[in-house]
C-alpha cells in the first residue's frame, strides 16, 4: 500500500497522491483496500518499524561519546540562537534520557526555566501515565522538580513542593508555541520513528484537537535530531496515527519542512 509523503513543495500546499498536505496534519492511509489487506499493510509497516528501530539503535550506541557531546551542545546552541526560539513564550519539550541516547536538552531546559530578560519562559514537561501510551505534559518551574521514574527517566511529580497539581498543558488557557520532540530517526519529509509507545503520537493527536476546538494556532512540532539520525525520505514506514513534524534542528542547522516552518521561523 502507497504512504503519502511530503516535500518542500508540498509544505507550499500542493496536492499530492490526491491530497492536499497542511501542516500538523496526520497522514491519512489509502481506503482502497479491504480491512484484511489494510491489516496485512499494518503488520509489514510495524516489522519494518520494528527492524529499522534496532538499525538506529545500533548506530547511536555506536557514536563516539565526545562527537554525540559536540552534536548536543550545537543542536541546543542553534535552537537558543533561533529568534523564533526566543520569541516563543510557552514550550512542551521532553526531557532527555543519555541511557536511550537522545539529543540532550538540560542546557535548553535550564535556559527555559531561568528568569527575565534571559528566561521566563513557560515550559511543559512529559510525565507517563501508565503502559496505554497515556503521557501528559506538566508545568516545572526549576530542574529540581523533576525525580527519576520506574525506569530511570527524569520526569515531574503530579503536584508541586506546596501540594498543588501542576499544570497539565491540555487544561492550560492559552497555546504553546513550540513542542520539542524527541524520536529515533527523522527524514526531511517530516516523518518520525519513535520508540515504538506511540507515547507522542498520542499526545499530538490530542493537543491537535484541543488547538482545533479553541482555533489556536498549532504549535511548531521541532525535533532534535543527531545527524545519524536523519534518513533518506520514504525509509521511514508510517500509518494513520503517525504525525509529520515541521521542522528538523540538526547539528547543521534547522531544516524547516511545512509551510507553518517557513513562515514562522523565517527561514
Amino acid at each position: 500500500m502507497p504512504y503519502l509523503w511530503y516535500t518542500r513543495a508540498a509544505a507550499k500546499g500542493v496536492v499530492i497522491s490526491g491530497q492536499l498536505w497542511q501542516p500538523n496534519r496526520l497522514l491519512r492511509m489509502s481506503t482502497n483496500c479491504n480491512n484484511d489487506n489494510n491489516r496485512d499493510d499494518l503488520d509489514a509497516i510495524f516489522k519494518q518499524k520494528r527492524v529499522l528501530r534496532t538499525q538506529v539503535r545500533k548506530t547511536l550506541k555506536a557514536i563516539d561519546p565526545s562527537l554525540r557531546s559536540q552534536q548536543d551542545n550545537a543542536i541546543q546552541d542553534i535552537i537558543l540562537g533561533a529568534p523564533w526560539f526566543k520569541s516563543s513564550l510557552r514550550l512542551c519539550a521532553y526531557i532527555s534520557s543519555s541511557a536511550l541516547r537522545e539529543v540532550d536538552t538540560f542546557k535548553l531546559l535550564s535556559q527555559i526555566l531561568q528568569p527575565p530578560p534571559t528566561g521566563g519562559k513557560k515550559l511543559y514537561v512529559p510525565r507517563v501515565e501508565d503502559k496505554n501510551s497515556n503521557m501528559r505534559m506538566l508545568n516545572i518551574s526549576r530542574i529540581d522538580d523533576l525525580v527519576a521514574n520506574s525506569m530511570n527517566i527524569l520526569e515531574p511529580d503530579p503536584v508541586d513542593a506546596d501540594g498543588n497539581a501542576r499544570e497539565d498543558v491540555l487544561q492550560a488557557n492559552e497555546p504553546v508555541d513550540i513542542l520539542l520532540l524527541p524520536g529515533l530517526a527523522f527524514d526531511k519529509s517530516g516523518r518520525r520513528l519513535g520508540r515504538g509507545g506511540g507515547y507522542y503520537d498520542t499526545f499530538l493527536k490530542n493537543y491537535q484537537e484541543l488547538t482545533e476546538t479553541r482555533n489556536w494556532k498549532p504549535p511548531l512540532l521541532v525535533a532534535l535530531s543527531y545527524s545519524q539520525q536523519i534518513l533518506d525520505d520514504g525509509v521511514i514506514p508510517v500509518t494513520s496515527t503517525d504525525v509529520l513534524v515541521d521542522a528538523l534542528v540538526s547539528p547543521e542547522g534547522v531544516i524547516p519542512i511545512s509551510s507553518a516552518a517557513f513562515n514562522r521561523m523565517d527561514l
